[in-house]
């Protein structure tokens, strides 16, 4: 790990507009430095701000962005309303992280794709723009077959943010020139020719609130399918909200995990 400035910030406005990298649950950022393929000149301690409040919202549910998985897991509006976020939640990590882990850094948490992960493997247009995409003529298991350009096949690994691009979910993202919001699908970047471009995410900018709308009629389901039945990243996965009226199905929704550059919605 690199030497960086450590900054603790007390309020949101004195977030926004930091430099470097925000910490939240650390469960990803700390490993990538560790790695060192996270190198940031300055971290920015967020655990303080007051953005952890789970509450209903305009019909729907806002879910601070420094809520653990465990508590949004946990919650009975979320259990009572949105199955398959739950469901998600309960099956993308152990108890232990998911007692860490802040639902704004889940949504941000980057590819397990190898290549990127190692930083003795040169070729990783993702870690290194230009240098290659080693898993293209490489081991390619495990890597992305939607969304994918001849620059990146990596994949993306959050399952919350399946199920919440289900939900059809938004982020509430302040930064030095306000407070914005965008769809979580369009918050996620394909890698085009631009791979280490991940996130609409501006310079300064941080994740406040994740915005669920009213669920739709209808159940909601995550399934997963992995190598092992323990914590492990998905092979395949899939949230299917389904509105089901006299066995007919008369509104569905299904976005695919696992499979994709980022969660896919499937039309």
């Amino acid at each position: 790990m690199r030497p960086f400035t450590y900054v603790r910030a007390h309020e949101v406005g004195e977030a926004a507009g930091q430099p470097g990298k925000f910490l939240a649950g650390g469960t990803t950022l700390i490993d990538l430095m560790k790695l060192d393929v996270e190198r940031p000149a300055q971290v920015t301690d967020i655990t303080a701000l007051p953005l952890a409040e789970i509450a209903e919202h305009g019909g729907g549910v806002r879910i601070g962005a420094l809520a653990t998985m465990a508590q949004v897991a946990d919650h009975p509006l979320i259990a009572a309303r949105y199955p398959a976020l739950r469901n998600a939640l309960l099956a993308g990590a152990s108890q232990q992280i998911r007692n860490m882990a802040s639902m704004g850094g889940n949504v941000m948490q980057r590819t397990r794709c190898p290549y990127f992960r190692d930083t003795s493997f040169m070729a990783c247009n993702k870690r290194e723009p230009g240098s290659g995409c080693g898993a293209i003529a490489g081991n390619h298991r495990k890597q992305a077959i939607l969304g994918t350009s001849d620059a990146c096949v990596a994949l993306h690994p959050s399952d919350a943010s399946v199920a919440l691009v289900a939900y059809d979910a938004t982020l509430t993202l302040r930064g030095p020139d306000g407070e914005r919001e965008v769809s979580l699908q369009d918050f996620n970047l394909l890698p085009g020719q631009t791979p280490h471009l991940e996130h609409d995410l501006r310079e300064g900018e941080l994740i406040t609130a994740i915005n669920l709308p009213a669920p739709p009629a209808g159940s909601g389901v995550y399934l997963k399918v992995r190598d092992r039945e323990s914590y492990e990243f998905a092979l395949s996965s899939c949230a299917a909200l389904l509105d089901v009226q006299g066995g007919v199905i008369r509104a569905a929704r299904v976005v695919l995990g696992g499979v994709g550059t980022r969660p896919w919605r499937s039309p």
